[in-house]
């Protein structure tokens, strides 16, 4: 009945895929997405004989199931191919109702012991795949049109197939959990065509187009057209906003305190409070209409109804909230008042004599950074230049350090960017690339050719001696894009394509790797481009100032959860300046102009988390910087 391949993956943190090899009838190879044992939302201890499926879209209807074939018992996987009609059905044991599966989701979701009835949205022939260990169920419906990529809940190894349209033969529709990844569209499940871009949540795909990067995981209402290549990803948001309120925070019962959802899990909401002796609790869309309460501080399960949350005098102070909306599970971490936090150890230039600081992040004192060579060896970070509170990990590079008996963390020589939360353990070191050599190459530079396979046509940009990202040229002189065949000049690492950087943009921009070629108007200019971001100005040659330098244009923090700072210290902006804010798919998200002292803040807390650009502009000069938002 079912051919599946007779594999056992485990491919995500939560999420097991069986594929199962089943000798009948032959048809075509889908994978069942299971969640790990511990995730699993019941479990049946009766003895389960039989299953099959019931339901006003069967054939049987509601009298009579239609009997489903156990694939494999350890996992008590079931399948069975039937015609099913634009109704409502559900999953049941033994043929009788005292265990039965329901969800709302559809074709993917997790079948709950007495849950919903489980909603066909269209007619036709269909691979059902169901486990009665977990309840995960999977419809598979077969036409031309798929989604695949690592954001779907099959990933790149497979696609599912989009719905058809009923008033439109080239319009295609389905309802998916997504998680943060890439997706692409694509025909016959096959990538001799397949379609992508860059914009999010709606755009043209364009055949063999860019993966388009899905930026938070929830559940979409996805379309698409075949014909125009246009698709739209509609989140199905459960919640616009979650907050906390009460005489516990600062807004007392009047004014509640906002949290983020979490990019990569929908259910999750995340912040940073400051508490005091009172009382509180969590509501959503800044109404009473549904709010949760009980149990205990710091950290307890909440329930609908539940009552208010107690704090306590001796628990007043700073923490890190987490709320999950789906698990009703709360916690709280109390966020520490250190006076510095350092690294030590062999690995470090002072060894384990002289610890190396950190920096605080502006907005969240939990975050620390530092930009050092590392040298083979060990460290740990540590508080207020002693050995009371240090943390250490067993994990590179990246890890949840433990404060007590943690162990050294185990480090191989490079130039990193550290980060590290005081509040959580968690740290990060990420190698910082260091190139020799950039250039600027293209048909519309210099040389008036892209170059072959030496680097005669390269025209080299000079290295900052003291950051050793930033690059820049006294002076080139370019042809206009438009006046040329295969136009535009790119940016390239040692002499090769390898790695090479590009957008459109000009005079400035944030070139992305491999990206198009950058479209200039004929004149001469000065270069500032900077390889760690990809941010590039063509300027007025006679200019003499860096602009791109962090001492020019200031932008704190990087990454932003709340609010963003950009000080602004050169005279290549003078008069009216302006500050635009540009969203993951280009859209201007908001507009404002930098004050008399060139200070400006932007509030970015109701924005999704993602890459960002800031451009900054006068009559003379434009200069674009990449911002990142996290929640």
């Amino acid at each position: 009945m079912v051919k599946l391949k007779n594999v056992f993956t485990l491919c995500h943190k939560y999420i097991n895929i069986f594929l199962i090899n089943h000798k009948n009838k032959v048809m075509k190879s889908h994978l069942l997405i299971i969640l790990s044992l511990f995730m699993m939302t019941f479990v049946v201890n009766a003895q389960i004989n039989s299953v099959g499926i019931i339901g006003s879209g069967t054939p049987g209807g509601w009298d009579a199931e239609t009997p489903m074939a156990l694939l494999d018992d350890s996992l008590q996987l079931y399948g069975v191919t039937i015609a099913l009609t634009a109704n409502e059905v559900k999953f049941r044991a033994n043929n009788a109702w005292d265990i039965n599966w329901g969800d709302t989701g559809f074709p993917i979701g997790t079948g709950v012991q007495g849950g919903p009835n489980i909603p066909i949205a269209v007619a036709g022939q269909y691979d059902v795949l169901f486990s009665a260990l977990t309840g995960q169920y999977y419809f598979v419906y077969e036409s031309p049109i798929g989604i695949i990529g690592d954001a779907t809940p099959t990933g790149w190894d497979e696609d599912i197939n989009l719905f058809p349209s009923a008033t439109d033969s080239n319009e295609y529709f389905i309802t998916l959990p997504l998680v943060q990844g890439k997706a692409k569209f694509r025909q016959d499940d096959d990538w001799a065509i397949n379609w992508g871009a860059e914009d999010f949540p709606s755009g043209i795909g364009t055949q063999g187009g860019k993966d388009i990067r899905i930026p938070n995981a929830g559940k979409y209402e996805i379309t698409f057209n075949k014909a125009t290549g246009a698709y739209k990803f509609n989140e199905l948001v459960s919640f616009k906003s979650i907050g906390l309120i009460g005489s516990a925070t600062p807004g007392g019962w009047d004014n509640e305190s906002p949290l983020s959802r979490d990019g990569g899990n929908a259910d999750l909401w995340k912040g940073t409070i400051t508490l005091k002796e009172g009382e509180f609790k969590f509501r959503a869309d800044s109404a009473w209409a549904v709010s949760w309460g009980g149990g205990t501080f710091p950290a307890d399960t909440a329930s609908l109804t539940g009552g208010n949350i107690a704090v306590l005098a001796d628990q007043a102070g700073d923490y890190q909230v987490s709320f999950n909306t789906k698990s009703l599970i709360y916690n709280f971490l109390k966020i520490g008042n250190y006076n510095s936090i350092g690294i030590i150890g062999d690995a470090t230039a002072g060894g384990w004599d002289n610890e190396t600081k950190m920096v605080q992040d502006a907005n969240d004192k939990s975050i620390w950074r530092l930009r050092t060579d590392l040298v083979n060896g060990e460290l740990k970070f540590r508080a207020n230049d002693n050995w009371d509170i240090s943390w250490g990990g067993e994990t590179f590079p990246t890890g949840v350090a433990t404060s007590v008996d943690g162990p050294n963390i185990p480090i191989v020589a490079a130039d990193y960017k550290i980060t590290f939360n005081s509040t959580t353990g968690e740290y990060n070191f990420e190698a910082v690339v260091e190139f020799d050599k950039i250039s600027l190459v293209g048909k519309s530079g210099p040389f008036g050719e892209w170059p072959g396979s030496d680097d005669s046509k390269d025209t080299y940009l000079n290295k900052d001696p003291n950051d050793p990202n930033h690059w820049t040229h006294p002076g080139v002189t370019l042809t206009d894009f438009a006046a040329t065949t295969d136009g535009g000049v790119k940016f390239r690492a040692e002499a090769a394509w390898t790695t090479n950087w590009g957008a459109k943009d000009f005079p400035a921009g944030v070139g992305t790797p491999g990206g198009p070629n950058i479209e200039p108007i004929a004149g001469t200019y000065r270069i500032d481009f900077k390889s760690d971001t990809g941010e590039y100005a063509f300027l007025d040659p006679s200019s003499t100032y860096d602009i791109l330098s962090s001492d020019v244009i200031n932008i704190f923090p990087n990454p932003a959860k709340d609010i963003i700072n950009i000080n602004v210290n050169t005279n290549a902006f003078e008069g009216v300046v302006s500050i635009a804010l540009y969203g993951m798919k280009g859209e201007l998200v908001t507009q404002q102009a930098l004050d008399n002292n060139g200070k400006l803040k932007i509030n970015v807390a109701n924005l999704l988390a993602g890459n960002y650009v800031i451009r900054i502009s006068n009559d003379k000069n434009i200069v674009s910087k990449t911002v990142t938002i996290v929640k």
